[in-house]
Formats: structure tokens, C-alpha cells, sequence
């Protein structure tokens, strides 16, 4: 029963995201070429939109540690600080 609850909930599309390395930098955004490259982009808009969190997550905990990527819901904006 916990399988078809599971399959029933609609996935939310999500992006990966990083936090700035130096304080006047923002944040940038993963793009996965067609080649499979990871680049890191400033626009949101032009970032690789992955199906759901589940798969941003796990895509943003394949990169190396010292990145701080994170799965970001698609449409929202992160903190500015």
C-alpha cells in the first residue's frame, strides 16, 4: 500500500543550486551539457531541471563536498542575505 501512496504523489521539478564561494559572488546554478559536463551558470532559468528533489539531492550529493550544492524546489529563489 505505501508503494502505490508513493506513486500517487506528483514530483516536483527542482534544480541544483550552490552556494557562493566568496561573499560578493551569487549563487550559481548546475547545467548538465548534452555530454554529461557539469557547468555552473548564473541563471536559474537556463539550469538543468531535474523531475523531482529526490533526484536534484542525489545529483547535488554526487558533487565534490566542498561545492555545498543543494536541491532547490523549480520557481523559488533562494535567501538573499
Amino acid at each position: 500500500m505505501l508503494a502505490s501512496h508513493l506513486a500517487a504523489r506528483p514530483a516536483h521539478p527542482a534544480i541544483v543550486t550552490r552556494q557562493p564561494r566568496f561573499p560578493e559572488r551569487r549563487e550559481s546554478y548546475l547545467l548538465v551539457t548534452a555530454r554529461g559536463a557539469n557547468t555552473w551558470i548564473d541563471d536559474p532559468e537556463h539550469a538543468t531541471a531535474f523531475p523531482s528533489m529526490r533526484e536534484a539531492a542525489r545529483a547535488a550529493l554526487r558533487l565534490p563536498s566542498f561545492l555545498r550544492a543543494y536541491g532547490l524546489p523549480l520557481g523559488t529563489q533562494p535567501l538573499q542575505s
